[in-house]
């Protein structure tokens, strides 16, 4: 176990517990209310010892699920996301949510039961070496080898997953520890001290900030996740900046708000791209560079030095050359940023801001289109601007994606969660779940679509029991749209293997699992539509079929440059 921020209390001696009922006391300890998870054989011990505890227990119905919920409770609550799964392909499972929690930085704390240590390396009954399998996924791993080690171990794990850069700890559990009986659990004393950069380095910052005169604020995932929306937006009032937006960080400036320019990159817009372009500082927070939002890096921003805050030093100059690199925790170092440029003469790039302004008046997304179909942008906008200020949007992985991002209205981060960094299909149902059981008051909907929502379809079960009233959207164009997309313009239209109009009846598999449904395949039927999926008490689905031959625009073509958008006729 890494001891660098810990303290070992000494063994106190007390009644006799087993391992598996000191997983459970401990995280009621912790203030664990909610956990995700799928039993089986190695994590038995465990499962016995859940009765009668304070922790609420969904039973998904994959773990790849139970990991998806686990992230997204994570991301809307603030708290660390807990997920269970026994050895072998339960642990498996649990992977690819693992990846997806260490791309976006989300703390979550996986606890994988395993075959007995006796046992272990003998390639028994569902034995794998999980923490191989997941060491470059992890933030950190442990194989817990004594159940006296448990208390301490799931503490730091904790800590660590929710401490500088969030991510995902892996607990690995034999079976044996969770039978054994211990009555000396060690405790353990962390520290929580805040990573801030050297007052010099705030004003090396402060000085680049008043000499540029093209500047554009760049906000990452990071400022959601370090708390430092509201020093983030007082700073943008503040200076008058320019403010372009990644995936993870829609919301941190409400949509609308003037100076924000919208989402960069691929699918960004226009005027996001464009003053990015012909920066002369980018002022980048909670953000990596990456290759979504940057395009063709080299050409990047090929103008502007940069100025970037990040708790991690390692994302400092990785991608990019910087002229300041402000490492530490982002919020109390763009606080103190703020308190050194408003005790001075005021940023003046009025001229710059007015621009931009007005070019993304003009470049506005456009909410018509001819014909009598659906049209997927108005249907996303009208929602949520019905769905109001509590709305949240968990996302699947398409173009449905990218409509979500581009044409909803979001007040606060925690309103667009979506798999950012692993593009994960099959994540939206799950991650509504998870969103809803964090924040029960908020409108929460899933938005999904054909392709995604069969990876993990199961999930609706899990809706159904717990009767969770999550409100869920299928955008159906019978395709693999984004991938029929690049095929279209990039392949030579040669439509391999997207074509998925064999789906299912969606209207009937929900109702199959005891959720209403209805169908939606005209765009007069849009509104009535919306208006009954919002005013329904518990869960829906509503089925909503789209032209296949919609794509999503802008789109920056691969090796291009943000510059080099496409933009299509509708």
């Amino acid at each position: 176990m890494s001891a660098a921020a810990a303290t070992f209390k000494p063994a106190v001696e007390t009644a006799p517990q087993s391992g598996a009922r000191l997983v459970v006391s401990t995280l009621e300890k912790l203030g664990v209310e909610v956990l995700f998870g799928y039993p089986g054989g190695a994590i038995m011990p465990i499962y016995d010892a859940l009765a009668g505890s304070s922790l609420r227990h969904y039973l998904c119905r994959h773990e790849q699920g139970a990991a998806f919920a686990a992230d997204s409770y994570a991301r809307v609550s603030g708290k660390v996301g807990v997920c269970m799964a026994t050895s072998g392909p339960g642990a498996t499972n649990l992977v690819t949510g693992i990846a997806n929690a260490m791309l976006d930085s989300i703390p979550m704390v996986c606890i994988t039961g395993n075959v007995a240590q006796g046992v272990m390396g003998m390639d028994a009954f569902q034995e794998v070496d999980i923490l191989g399998v997941t060491l470059p996924i992890v933030k950190h791993s442990y194989l817990v080898r004594s159940a006296a080690d448990i208390p301490a171990v799931i503490e730091e794990a904790f800590h660590i997953a929710r401490s500088g850069r969030p991510g995902p700890v892996l607990i690995d559990l034999p079976k044996d520890v969770q039978f054994e009986m211990t009555d000396a659990p060690r405790g353990i004393h962390l520290s929580n001290a805040i990573d801030v950069a050297d007052a010099a380095v705030i004003d090396d910052a402060a000085a680049a900030i008043r000499a540029a005169k093209k500047p554009v604020l760049y906000i990452g995932g990071g400022v959601k996740i370090s708390g430092a929306v509201q020093a983030v937006r007082d700073f943008a009032a503040m200076t008058g900046i320019p403010q372009v937006s990644t995936l993870n960080a829609l919301g941190t400036i409400p949509t609308g708000q003037d100076n924000f320019l919208g989402m960069l990159g691929m699918h960004g817009t226009r005027c996001a791209n464009e003053a990015v372009q012909e920066s002369d500082l980018l002022i980048v927070i909670g953000a990596r560079f990456d290759d979504r939002a940057t395009g063709k890096l080299i050409e990047f921003a090929p103008h502007a030095g940069v100025v970037h805050f990040d708790i991690d030093p390692s994302e400092i100059g990785k991608l990019r050359k910087v002229a300041v690199g402000v490492t530490g925790d982002v919020k109390p170092n763009i606080e103190a940023l703020n308190a050194r440029l408003s005790s001075g003469p005021a940023i003046e790039v009025s001229e710059w801001a007015d621009k931009w302004r007005a070019k993304a008046i003009a470049c506005a997304f456009d909410y018509n289109a001819p014909g009598e179909g659906v049209f997927a942008p108005q249907l996303l906008n009208e929602l949520s601007q019905k769905a109001g200020p509590s709305f949240i949007a968990a996302c699947d992985v398409g173009q449905h994606q990218m409509w979500v991002a581009q044409y909803c209205e979001f007040s606060r981060p925690q309103a667009h969660i979506t798999s950012g960094g692993l593009g994960s299909m099959g994540f939206g149902l799950p991650a509504g779940i998870g969103a809803k059981l964090a924040e029960p008051d908020a409108c929460v909907v899933t938005i999904t679509g054909d392709g995604g929502v069969m990876m993990n379809i199961q999930e609706l079960a899990t809706v159904n029991r717990f009767k969770i009233p999550l409100k869920i959207i299928i955008l159906d164009n019978s395709r693999l749209g984004m991938v029929r997309q690049w095929q279209e313009f990039f392949f030579e239209r040669n439509f391999s293997e997207v074509d998925l109009s064999d789906n299912p009846d969606f209207v009937k598999v929900a109702e199959a699992f005891g959720i209403p449904a209805f169908r939606v395949d005209a765009r007069d039927q849009v509104s009535a539509g919306i208006d009954r999926l919002l005013a329904t008490e518990g869960p829906i689905l509503m089925h909503v079929i789209i032209d296949p031959n919609d794509n999503v625009w802008p789109l920056v073509p691969p090796g291009k440059n943000n510059a080099e958008m496409l933009e299509g006729a509708r």
